[in-house]
């Protein structure tokens, strides 16, 4: 990874900034971005302390807002005159509805809307930056799953979990609709589950779930650093040259579920993401 320059989002914590700091140790310039200033701050202080001689910067942005990632992406080209990695790491999950100011549930605007929006405004540049590689982190939460065209908003009827499904179903739909744009390019895109990671995740709500969550993460979780491994493998590994459209787990390519293998519904979610995002008419 030696002079590469790899931009990682949800990177002040968790599976991110374990991330970042492996690909900064093998010798990747970083370019990471956070939500809290605070966090953000105090991550780099950390990486760099962690991995002495790093190159690295922090950018700001809520990624389940539009208008927040359509000043971060050219902020991003302007420090980035290539980018070989793109690893879109940001999510959560709300066990309560929350529409943004784009009128989008939250869940879904972050954890695919922020993918979404932020690769298509890094296209061009990961494309001239080849060969170079799209890293979605999905879920196999998503193997619950199934998406209902009609109600993309959860607005019918909102479970934050199985909502957070559906988002980790999109990430793969994505990714498999990406990777076959992207053909001919150099470029790879391929998503992946980090595992049950004992991390920050989910420490945004409050109630029973949050209780519910810490204890199943104290028998269940696994560790913050080998939730890294899966993200640093697909960004990293020369294994993948030139491998795009699967999904992996534990470092291993898997077959995810049926409904994200569906090429139609990846065609439909990508003009149906293409609209929500506000950006031109597709032919």
């Amino acid at each position: 990874m030696k002079g590469k320059t790899c931009i990682i989002t949800g990177a002040t914590d968790g599976i991110g900034f374990e991330a970042a700091a492996r690909l900064g140790a093998l010798g990747a310039r970083l370019i990471l971005v956070g939500r809290n200033r605070a966090k953000g701050e105090d991550a780099l202080k950390r990486l760099t302390a962690r991995v002495p001689g790093v190159v690295a910067e922090m950018h700001f942005a809520d990624l389940s807002r539009r208008a927040d990632i359509m000043r971060l992406a050219p902020d991003l080209l302007q420090s980035a005159p290539r980018i070989d990695v793109l690893l879109n790491n940001a999510g959560a999950l709300f066990t309560r509805r929350e529409v943004t100011e784009d009128g989008l549930e939250r869940t879904f605007a972050l954890n695919h809307m922020g993918y979404f929006l932020l690769t298509h405004l890094l296209r061009d540049r990961i494309i001239a930056s080849a060969p170079a590689r799209i890293v979605n982190v999905a879920s196999e939460a998503h193997r619950k799953a199934t998406l209902d065209f009609t109600d993309l908003q959860n607005a019918r009827h909102y479970d934050g979990i199985e909502t957070y499904r559906r988002s980790k179903l999109c990430n793969i739909l994505f990714t498999r609709e990406l990777s076959r744009q992207l053909q001919g390019t150099g470029v790879t895109a391929n998503a992946l589950h980090p595992g049950f990671v004992a991390s920050r995740f989910g420490d945004n709500n409050h109630g029973l779930f949050r209780v519910a969550l810490a204890l199943t993460k104290g028998f269940m979780a696994i560790s913050v650093a080998r939730g890294a491994e899966t993200p640093v493998y697909v960004a990293s590994s020369a294994e993948l040259e030139g491998i795009s459209g699967r999904y992996f787990d534990k470092c291993r390519e898997r077959v995810p579920n049926a409904a994200a293998q569906n090429d139609q519904d990846a065609v439909r979610l990508w003009r149906e993401s293409f609209a929500l995002a506000g950006l031109p008419a597709l032919s």
